[in-house]
């Protein structure tokens, strides 16, 4: 292959009259490194974005919810030590859920209203990472056992901050001889938290489990459900089916992460797939750049092929020439693609310096994280579609017949 590389180099590096061709071939460079670069950044930005959501939605969140058909769970102490001793199974911890209405002199808002243990919430959701305003331990330390916490959001839509008094209002609290009544009753915010998602933010608040039986009027110790934790949250679906083992079944449904979620993450890999098609579209252009510029030397140097030939070169160690050279711009454009594209991540991730408006999003920066998958296949599409461009016009130089090249010359 020495000779075909000194030959193809020779057709790269072209100067005098034949620059031309030269900078033809270096544009096919560019060509391929932009869409490389592209391709890069994008699928960094939609993979940083993909996990962003997923750590944002299961610091909140559990990774297994546990319900019952039944609505609520009594002897919930005991499931839950079962749930605990379950392989994989990091934390559990009961809760109770109920939408309800917070009002102050600034406002009314609807919310979701969360019941916790705080001390078994730190094995479970991250809520003490979240906290700006107080700690989580203030929720459980609280002795009227009416503390609350607020989301930022709800905070300052609501003009609450920590010692503020707000009412919340469930609409089926006690009941009477006319069915259920609307409870009122007041709290005490005792601390504020931010997740990073506007959602949560506006409209979610905690409160001791006590405290939430007591506002929705339960009858008894009753919780809406288990929350759990794993060490791997890929692990999901196996944990639920040996949870349902465990449990014994009806009347319990135990649901995944990926189950209560499975909507959100499919779009978004959908349009990760949908963005990689298109962008491989401009990879496909600088392909298409290769073949002319291919065409266009091989055009030019109808001569010097024909000598090649005659001095003994046969059709293959032509076409490898030109295959070669098409192979030479693809891993250049590819490399620089690589190069640009990597740098503007690292850009991206390091400074942030693009912002983006919490209100619409839920980041306020581009998140990028690149994985090795997606770099692996990027550079195998790059040079399989760089390759199978030099095909042609290599086919087309090695079936040039000397003595009709030379006829004129």
């Amino acid at each position: 292959m020495r000779f075909e590389r000194f030959i193809a180099l020779r057709y790269l590096l072209t100067r005098g009259s034949h620059a031309f061709i030269s900078v033809i071939s270096w544009v096919s460079v560019l060509g391929v490194a932009l869409g490389v670069a592209a391709l890069i950044v994008v699928l960094g930005v939609m993979n940083g974005f993909s996990n962003e959501l997923r750590d944002k939605i299961l610091g909140v969140n559990a990774h297994i919810v546990v319900t019952s058909l039944e609505g609520v769970i009594r002897d919930y102490d005991h499931l839950t030590e079962q749930a605990r001793g379950v392989s994989g199974v990091l934390g559990a911890m009961p809760f109770v859920y109920s939408e309800v209405m917070l009002s102050t002199d600034l406002g009314v808002k609807g919310v979701v209203l969360r019941g916790i243990d705080p001390e078994d919430s730190r094995d479970v959701i991250a809520l003490s990472r979240d906290m700006i305003m107080g700690s989580a331990s203030d929720l459980h330390d609280d002795a009227t056992g009416r503390g609350m916490f607020v989301g930022s959001e709800l905070a300052g839509r609501l003009g609450l901050r920590v010692g503020s008094e707000v009412n919340l209002l469930s609409p089926a609290g006690q009941r009477s001889a006319a069915g259920f009544s609307p409870s009122v009753q007041t709290f005490v915010v005792r601390g504020v938290f931010r997740t990073g998602m506007f959602e949560y933010d506006s409209s979610l608040a905690y409160v001791t489990i006590p405290a939430a039986q007591s506002v929705l009027g339960f009858r008894g110790d009753l919780v809406s459900g288990l929350e759990i934790r794993l060490q791997n949250p890929d692990a999901a679906p196996r944990v639920a089916e040996e949870l349902e083992r465990v449990l014994g079944g009806f009347p319990f449904q135990v649901r995944t992460w990926m189950e209560m979620n499975q909507n959100l993450f499919a779009a978004l890999k959908l349009e990760k797939a949908a963005m990689f098609v298109i962008l491989v579209m401009i990879v496909l252009v600088g392909s298409f750049s290769i073949i002319t510029t291919l065409v266009m030397l091989v055009m030019e140097k109808t001569r010097d092929i024909a000598i090649l030939a005659s001095m003994g070169a046969g059709p293959k160690r032509i076409a490898r020439i030109f295959i070669f050279l098409g192979t030479i711009i693809g891993a250049m454009g590819t490399g620089l693609g690589f190069a640009i594209g990597l740098l503007l991540s690292f850009l991206l991730q390091r400074y942030q310096f693009i912002q983006l408006p919490m209100d619409v999003y839920y980041l306020d920066h581009l998140p990028v994280q690149l994985q090795w998958t997606d770099l692996t296949i990027i550079a195998v599409a790059a040079m399989v579609m760089c390759f199978l461009a030099t095909l042609y016009p290599a086919r087309q130089a090695s079936r040039l017949q000397p003595a009709e090249a030379l006829r004129y010359e």
